[in-house]
Parts: structure tokens; sequence; C-alpha cells
């Protein structure tokens, strides 16, 4: 598949708007008690040529205070899941790394992050889709971008939706296969170690694909 420049110069234009936005801040749904407590900070990375696309939920803190996406111990743990390095990973021409929500949300009341912020996907997701027709593989990552990209395919748990994983490899109408996974947060240790299931058959699948995919 070849890409023009054309094609480059629109995903780049779309992504300097994302990095722009400031909805969360100045027009945030539900009211003006709904406004973001914090200065906006967009963390994307898409290219016109990247064959994966992970969708994650919404930066965390340490990736709001660095601008880079998945720079925390949660992206180590998902980068030996996809079995790439750094390098590889921060490639945009290899990896799109577009979450559900751009912003850091903020923490609730335990001190858990707040899902991805509503503004977001109904703004730019679609958007962002359109122009990325040569994604052949969508690594949902959580409820939230499972849903969206499932849509109702998607079960009504996390982890139910995971054990099906096989079903959504098949080719989707109207949209790349998916490949569903828990966060990678070191919260999620307990899960992972109560569904020996997705080390044992989803993660060398997950490896397969990516390297087929990401060179």
């Amino acid at each position: 598949m070849s890409f023009d420049g054309a094609g480059e110069r629109e995903v780049e234009m779309l992504r300097q708007a994302i990095l722009g936005c400031r909805l969360c801040r100045d027009r945030p749904l539900g009211g003006e008690e709904r406004r973001l407590p914090h200065e906006p900070r967009p963390v994307v990375q898409m290219s016109a040529k990247a064959r994966i696309l992970i969708a994650g939920q919404a930066p965390g803190k340490r990736v709001h205070e660095t601008g880079i996406p998945f720079n925390d111990p949660s992206g180590e743990r998902l980068r030996d899941w996809l079995g790439v390095d750094r390098q590889a990973f921060y490639d945009p021409a290899r990896f799109a790394i577009i979450p559900m929500g751009f912003c850091f949300p903020g923490y609730d009341s335990k001190g858990y992050d707040l899902p991805p912020r509503r503004e977001c996907a109904p703004h730019w997701r679609a958007r962002v889709m359109a122009l990325l027709p040569q994604v052949e593989l969508v690594i949902a990552i959580g409820q939230h971008a499972q849903k969206y990209h499932l849509g109702k395919r998607a079960k009504a748990a996390m982890t139910q939706t995971v054990q099906h994983w096989r079903h959504y490899l098949e080719p989707m109408e109207g949209g790349p296969p998916v490949l569903p996974l828990p966060h990678p947060s070191w919260r999620n240790s307990g899960w992972l170690k109560r569904h020996p299931w997705f080390e044992a058959e989803l993660l060398p699948v997950l490896k397969k694909e990516v390297d087929r995919l990401g060179t």
C-alpha cells in the first residue's frame, strides 16, 4: 500500500488540531462544574503509515506531565505484551497511539484515574479513523475503547470481551479487526494471575500480529 504526501499532510494537520484542542476546558459537557480542573495537554501519536492502532483509555498523570504516550510502568508492560522496544513503539510509522480521551482526566475521590473525557470521542474519533484507512489492526485497551471499536459486539464486562478475543480478529464490516486487552496497569496484576489464558493464549497471537504488521 502506498501513501502520498497529501495523506500524510492531512493526518499531520489533524494531529496538530488535536494537540490544540481545549474542549474540556472551554466547552465542557455537563456545564461549568464539569470543566477539566487543569490545563489540557492532548497526547496522541499518528501517521498515515501505521498499520496498528493502539486505542487506549486516557493519559495518566505521568503521561500528562511528559507528553509521551504510555511513558509509565503501564507502558513498560504494554511493550512487553507487544514484544517491542521503546524505539519501535514510538515510531509513528509503526504504531498510531490514539486514546479515547486525549487528556489526563484527573482523579476520583479514591485516587483512581477518572474515565476518558466525554468531549473527545464524539468530536474527534470518526475524523481520525477516516484518515487512517491503512490501519489493519486495532488494539483496544480497556472497556471504553472496546465499546467504541466493537460496538454491540462488546460484552457487558471487559473480562468477557477479552475472553472472546478470537471472534474479534475476524474482519469486521466497516472497520479493521480488533484485539481487546485489559489495561496494562500494574493494578491489574491480580487479574492476570486469575486469567492465565491471557498470557498463554492471547499474547502469542498479539506478538505475532505485531511482528507481521509493525515492520
